[in-house]
C-alpha cells in the first residue's frame, strides 16, 4: 500500500494516479513544471509566506494551482517547513488531517 519514506514518516501509495494526474512521474513532473511555468507573473513585492492551492485534478485546477506555487517559487531554498491540510475523500473523519 504505501512504503516508509524514513523515520516517523510513511508515503501513501497514489490512489488516483491516471485518472486525475499523469500516472508516471516524469510526466507527472512535466506537467507540474508547465503549469508552473505557464502562470501569470506573481504580483510585484515579496512572495507570500504562506499559500492556500487547490488539489483537484490537474486539468480543473492546475492552472491555478500552477499561479500559487509560481507566486512562491522566489522562496525555493529557504523554505525549512511545508504543512499540507486537506479533507478526507473516502472516509469520514472527526478532525482534520495534516501532514
Amino acid at each position: 500500500m504505501g512504503e516508509s519514506g524514513g523515520f516517523g514518516t510513511w508515503v501513501r501509495s497514489p490512489a488516483v494516479a491516471g485518472m486525475f494526474y499523469p500516472r508516471d512521474a516524469a510526466g507527472l513532473r512535466d506537467m507540474v513544471a508547465r503549469l508552473v511555468a505557464e502562470a501569470p507573473d506573481p504580483p510585484e513585492g515579496d512572495p507570500p509566506k504562506a499559500l492556500i492551492a487547490p488539489h483537484a485534478g490537474y486539468r480543473f485546477s492546475g492552472p491555478t494551482a500552477g499561479a500559487a506555487y509560481r507566486a512562491v517559487a522566489p522562496r525555493r531554498g529557504e523554505v525549512r517547513r511545508v504543512v499540507v491540510a486537506g479533507p478526507a475523500h473516502r472516509v469520514a473523519l472527526g478532525a482534520v488531517g495534516v501532514s
